[in-house]
């Protein structure tokens, strides 16, 4: 009898498995070449990918904003430190599917999964009780927060009905941003022929700067399309 004859078929088959799995390991990673688009979600799962807006911060905006500012040293320099986004689904309170469909939303918006807010208390002309869900929100740090903000920048915001830039006004004294969109729709990761609910959304940009005239040069840096 041969050689390959004499082996167990249950043991070939082990071998053929094993083989194949550790083909697949070794030639599993995916070389990222420049331009390569990242599916949201999916950087996580790739080794040495930086998200275009981070490289932009690293190589251009810091500098710029040096050169603008005089700072004299690199960690003074502001930074983005975190994006809020919010979903306020009042009716949620009533209607659990909406909050859900809501939530579902916010989490292909962001990349992230998001969190169901409840009130705190009680409000008896809103119909209202103490700890009934009545909106979902998100908190993005590190590289999901800048690919959320290079999409709001490259491809939400010139999808929004009528745009002609947003507020430049619209800081809070300590270096924070806040805007709003009158429909989650403009995100590309929402399909509209699958929505019941149009939602309207708060973003809060959150920075390190400690003035809002740095904090807008930051986010010019970042290409936010400010009309005064």
């Amino acid at each position: 009898m041969s050689e390959a004859g004499s082996k167990n078929p249950k043991d070939a088959a082990r071998a053929d498995a094993k083989a194949s799995k550790g083909a697949k390991k070794e030639g599993g990673k995916r070389e990222i070449a420049a331009g390569t688009q990242v599916a949201v979600g999916e950087a996580e799962h790739l080794e040495g990918y930086v998200p275009r807006f981070k490289q932009r911060y690293n190589d251009v905006i810091r500098q710029d904003l040096m050169k603008k500012f005089g700072y004299k040293n690199i960690m003074q320099v502001p930074r983005v430190n975190k994006i809020v986004l919010n979903i306020g689904a009042g009716e949620g309170s009533q209607d659990t599917k909406k909050i859900q469909a809501a939530l579902n939303d916010l989490t292909a918006i962001a990349g992230q999964k998001a969190v169901i807010t409840r009130a705190k208390k009680a409000i008896s002309s809103f119909k209202i009780t103490a700890g009934r869900p009545v909106g979902v929100k998100v908190t993005l740090r590190r590289d999901q927060m800048y690919e959320f903000m290079d999409r709001l920048v490259t491809m939400a915001l010139p999808r929004v009905r009528d745009f002609r830039g947003i507020k430049g006004n619209s800081f809070d004294g300590n270096g924070n941003y806040a805007m709003g969109l009158k429909e989650h729709i403009v995100f590309v990761e929402i399909d509209y022929d699958k929505t019941e609910t149009v939602w309207g959304m708060d973003i809060i940009i959150n920075t390190t700067a400690k003035t809002d005239a740095e904090a807008k040069e930051l986010l010019k840096g970042f290409q936010f399309p400010f009309m005064n």
